[in-house]
């Protein structure tokens, strides 16, 4: 009898050491073993795989400053023209982040969602290239200063288009899944990985920005010298950099097996509840059809919870005797009219997430602002310091500033004092609250905006009175804005990475990251549309609407405050809509998301 429970003490001791060496939530190393924790994962790929991400958008950002010039000088086309084209592809490469999100939710993971997608990024990118040094070396002279273009062929415009569509599906589908993979590197279920999991989202970002400052630096300045083509190598040569990186830490990666088709799971949730829809749902949760054993319906992934709301839905998991299955079987067959209650929660998940969505819509139509309607604010403002020449387009550097140092004030500061407040587990504000946040600093961001408007209108009647020849209101004093517009970055879009992340079921990670990237398309989107409304209705007639041509006879000001008005009701409808959230229940985990 001792001698049996000495065994039974040093296998209970060898299996908690065994535990302790390898990672708790069932990640996987590149060979499908489990992972191990000081082998795998943590800040020395974490931090790689924040240098891929700056290196990628510094690529992707140093094509997007380029190709509205390259557009009006080469391709012929005017600016109106120009401008919509870039638009339109900037928004597909957006869009393209759903796709990447589902075929890494649901078939190749994100490891090689990233790998794949990335080779596109970098090929798009060569493709460009020699694409662009063809039409200036055919059809280009030098000129005085600006090269002199012939109108390229059909062909050669072909060329071009798909090699930059190219460039947005590589990079616009890679996007999601590189924010979860590197999520993934942290197991939030270790005290110290779990914190590390919640700053790594603030350097990501972080490290976006700072990939934005350099294109808008360098790139931007190559670009004013027309090397188009020069720019888009050096492009090219980052994605490459990244793209090594990115390999070369692949045996120290942790991974997540995909968790199979999402819409597929979603349609039957659907299907079955219809089916049922005569059926009374149990007053016992228990009574309700779930799997023995670890995995939940999405293939590996942990197990959701029951939740009071949506009952309609609690149908599909309803156990009627044409669900039983045969004696010899296990399981029933038919998922079409049986799911499982984490089935069922997948889809209420989807369904809750949609009111906090279409919430940060509005934030992203004040953050669009700053690359339209600020940069023609300051074309109107005395842009020079004594001999240097500010352009307005190179305001956005303060913004870029202003996130990295909200970054850092945050989490080295705000963080560690809001813990010692608490004096809990809790480190800094939750991710609706920042969210929250977010939106009343864009308002206060386009109040400060329309307050400039309005001095500089004052400044320019004065101006014209005094017969001087420009504006004599300086474009520093629209610092204040850029500043403030950056530091809702830091509260609204890290907020939501976070928020995404931690509430999506594990099936659909990916896709969750993909909502952030959808929220800043949906926001450009909006913002174009309600600028048409505006000046359709502001403009009527004989009327000078509030943007017009000439912004020293418009009204821009008042646009700024309606702005700040929208955001206003915008922080009302997210404070209402945050308290009715309800949080996701992981089996043995409460994700807290909901305290605002």
């Amino acid at each position: 009898m001792a001698e049996s429970a000495m065994t039974e003490e040093v296998q209970e001791i060898h299996d908690s050491n065994m535990d302790e060496m390898y990672t708790s939530d069932g990640s996987v190393d590149w060979k499908g073993q489990r992972a191990v924790k000081d082998k795998s994962g943590g800040w020395s790929v974490g931090i790689l795989l924040l240098v891929n991400q700056g290196l990628a958008t510094l690529a992707f950002s140093g094509v997007a400053v380029n190709l509205m010039m390259l557009m009006t000088r080469v391709l012929h086309q005017d600016n109106a023209e120009a401008a919509n084209h870039v638009s339109t592809w900037l928004g597909t490469t957006y869009m393209f982040s759903l796709v990447g999100a589902f075929v890494s939710d649901s078939y190749w993971g994100r490891y090689k969602t990233c790998a794949i997608f990335q080779i596109a990024f970098v090929t798009g990118l060569v493709e460009l290239s020699l694409s662009s040094y063809h039409l200036l070396l055919r059809h280009c002279v030098p000129g005085d200063g600006t090269p002199n273009c012939e109108p390229p062929t059909d062909a050669e415009i072909i060329l071009f288009y798909l090699s930059i569509y190219q460039i947005a599906l590589g990079y616009g589908a890679y996007q999601p899944a590189i924010t979860t993979f590197g999520a993934d590197q942290f197991n939030e279920d270790d005290k110290e990985e779990g914190e590390s999991k919640i700053a790594y989202f603030s350097y990501f970002y972080m490290a976006n920005k700072l990939g934005t400052l350099f294109s808008n630096t360098l790139l931007a300045y190559l670009e004013d010298k027309g090397k188009w083509v020069l720019s888009f190598w050096i492009s090219a040569g980052a994605a490459f950099v990244a793209l090594v990186l990115f390999v070369t830490g692949t045996p120290r990666f942790r991974h997540f097996k995909p968790g199979g088709n999402p819409l597929t799971r979603f349609c039957q949730v659907i299907v079955a509840s219809l089916k049922k829809w005569r059926v009374t749902t149990p007053l016992r949760e228990e009574d309700l059809h779930e799997v023995d054993g670890k995995p939940g319906a999405n293939h590996g992934g942990r197990k959701i919870l029951h939740t009071p709301d949506f009952g309609f839905l609690d149908r599909a998991a309803v156990v009627t005797l044409k669900d039983l299955p045969p004696q010899d079987q296990q399981h029933p067959k038919n998922m079409w009219g049986l799911c499982t209650i984490t089935q069922v929660e997948e889809v209420k998940c989807i369904w809750r997430f949609i009111p906090i969505w279409l919430c940060t819509i509005i934030y992203s139509v004040t953050y669009t602002q700053m690359a339209s309607v600020f940069v023609k604010q300051g074309t109107t403002m005395k842009n020079s310091l004594s001999e240097f020449r500010i352009p307005p387009e190179s305001m956005s550097i303060f913004e870029i500033l202003s996130v990295a140092v909200f970054v850092l004030f945050y989490r080295l500061y705000i963080v560690p004092l809001l813990s010692r407040l608490w004096k809990g587990n809790r480190k800094g504000l939750t991710e609706l609250q920042r969210m929250g946040i977010g939106i009343v600093i864009s308002a206060m961001a386009m109040v400060s905006a329309g307050v400039v408007e309005l001095h500089r209108l004052k400044y320019t009647k004065n101006d014209h009175e005094a017969n001087k020849g420009s504006s004599s209101f300086s474009i520093l004093w629209q610092i204040p804005q850029y500043v403030m517009v950056g530091a809702s970055e830091v509260f609204m879009y890290v907020g939501q990475m976070e928020f995404f992340n931690k509430q999506a079921p594990d099936g659909l990670k990916s896709f969750g990251s993909a909502l952030y990237v959808a929220s800043m398309s949906a926001g450009s989107y909006a913002s174009s549309f309600l600028l048409r409304i505006v000046i359709k209705i502001t403009g009527k007639g004989d009327q000078i609407g509030w943007i017009s041509k000439n912004l020293d006879k418009g009204h821009m000001d008042r646009f700024y405050f309606l702005l700040a008005a929208l955001a206003t009701i915008d922080i009302f409808v997210f404070v209402v809509c945050a308290k009715q959230y309800r949080c996701t229940l992981f089996d043995g985990k409460l994700v807290v998301a909901n305290d605002i």
